[in-house]
Order: structure tokens, then sequence, then C-alpha cells
């Protein structure tokens, strides 16, 4: 982590509430996660794949060819190739192929993991940047849209509305400004019209805790999981289901 960041975010670093850790919390291996599903590749996304040397790492490509150029200097601080020790285990795939999904377009199914789990490509926060949906039952989906929006109330179909400091930070970091805030109309759309997709973001602690049944602090125990040895359906193929583990992806 650079030390532009260190000192902006000054992070809260504990070990039992890494992705590892909380695996073995589940009864599971290093080894046993065979997939993981990245919406980018900042800091804050991919600092645990080399914890994971075995999974094969999804992203859309153009997130691969930007984080790589290194092109600017907050460039370099957000992507830091010292966290992709496992590059050679990831699989990209094209921004502008794929098929309609709710609206969305080029979205698309993942080489070695079931139908049910998309790549939904989210422009704007970063260009390569994309959104994780998971099918459930009777038509459900989540989406875990990364860093499409930091606040929920952003996604109120009304009044959106974001803090100033996190309206800042996303003003910070975001790399196309017109495209990352029409996705955020596009997907308070998706939330007006089709209630059996459920939103959220990766760094909002109100999504995490609703939705994960504890608090932000607290490491994922088996019995929220289904016992150990039962995660949920995709959860191990997918680092974005920040709901099981918490809020990342």
């Amino acid at each position: 982590m650079s030390a532009f960041f260190l000192a902006m975010l000054s992070p809260d670093f504990r070990e039992e509430m890494t992705a590892i850790r909380q695996i073995e919390r589940l009864g599971f291996r290093a080894a046993d996660v065979r997939h993981i599903v990245l919406t980018h590749l900042d800091f804050d996304h991919a600092g645990g794949l080399d914890d994971f040397p075995l999974a094969r790492v999804h992203m859309l490509r153009r997130e691969r060819d930007e984080a790589a150029a290194q092109r600017t200097w907050l460039d370099r601080q957000r992507f830091r190739p010292q966290q992709w020790g496992t590059h050679d285990n990831w699989t990209v795939y094209p921004s502008l192929q794929g098929e309609r999904w709710f609206g969305f377009d080029s979205v698309r199914g993942l080489e070695g993991l079931p139908p049910e789990i998309l790549l939904v490509p989210l422009p704007g926060h970063t260009h390569g940047h994309a959104g994780i949906a998971v099918e459930g039952e009777h038509g459900s989906w989540i989406l875990l849209t990364g860093d499409a929006y930091f606040y929920h109330r952003e996604m109120d179909v009304e009044r959106p509305w974001c803090t100033p400091g996190l309206r800042f930070y996303q003003t910070l970091m975001e790399k196309d400004r017109a495209l990352r805030l029409r996705n955020q109309d596009r997907l308070r759309a998706l939330r007006r019209e089709h209630s059996m997709v459920e939103i959220f973001c990766s760094h909002d602690p109100h999504e995490f805790e609703r939705l994960s049944g504890r608090t932000l602090d607290t490491p994922v125990s088996p019995a929220q999981a289904g016992g150990s040895g039962s995660l949920p359906r995709a959860a191990s193929s997918s680092q974005g289901l920040s709901s099981t583990l918490g809020p990342s992806g």
C-alpha cells in the first residue's frame, strides 16, 4: 500500500479480517479457492490475491491493461504490481462482447464457472471496472457493484445523495466521470424497475451489515455460512461476494 493512501485512509489492519483467515474460519484452505472474480485492481481489492496462489482470477482485459500501464502518478499509487504475484493465473475478457442483462450491455459468463455468475462492465471508477452478478432462486439476483458508488443513499431512486467526503474521494479516483455518473443512473433505474435484483457496493457499512447479518468489524463465522465446509452458493468462486467475507471485491 502506498504512503499516499496510508496517510489518507489510515486503514485498520486486522489479520483476522483478511479473506484468507475468514475462508479458514469457514473450514476451507487457500487451495480450495479455485476462482476469484475481481471488480477491479485497486490496492484495496487486489491486496489478498497472492494468498490464493492456485485460484484463477477473472477480470476485464482493459482493467489489467490500464493498471499495468501505470500511466499517471495516481495510477502508481492505486495499482500496486507488488500484489500481482499470481498474474499468470489471470483470465481476462473483452469489455465490448457479451449479452444484455437487465439493460446492461456486454455482460458475460466466465470460463470454468457456472452460468449464474456474470461479469457486468461498469466503467468509470476505473476504465475496466465491473460488477459481479450472481443468480439466486426464483429469478432473483445479487449484483455487487464494486466501487460504482460508495454510499447507500446514492442508490435512492428519488433523491440520491452522498456524503461530501465520499463524493470527493470518488471524484479523486474516477477515470471517466461521465461514465461513472451514467452507470450510477443505470443502477438506480435497475433498482427502481427490477426489485428482484439486490444491489450493493463494496464499501458501504450499512449495506454490508444488512446483508451479512453481522457488524463490520466481526469476522465471518461458520454458522453464518450454513456450517463449516458449506459456503453459500458461488461464494468460493467470487471474491466479490462481500456479504460473505467482508467489504471488498
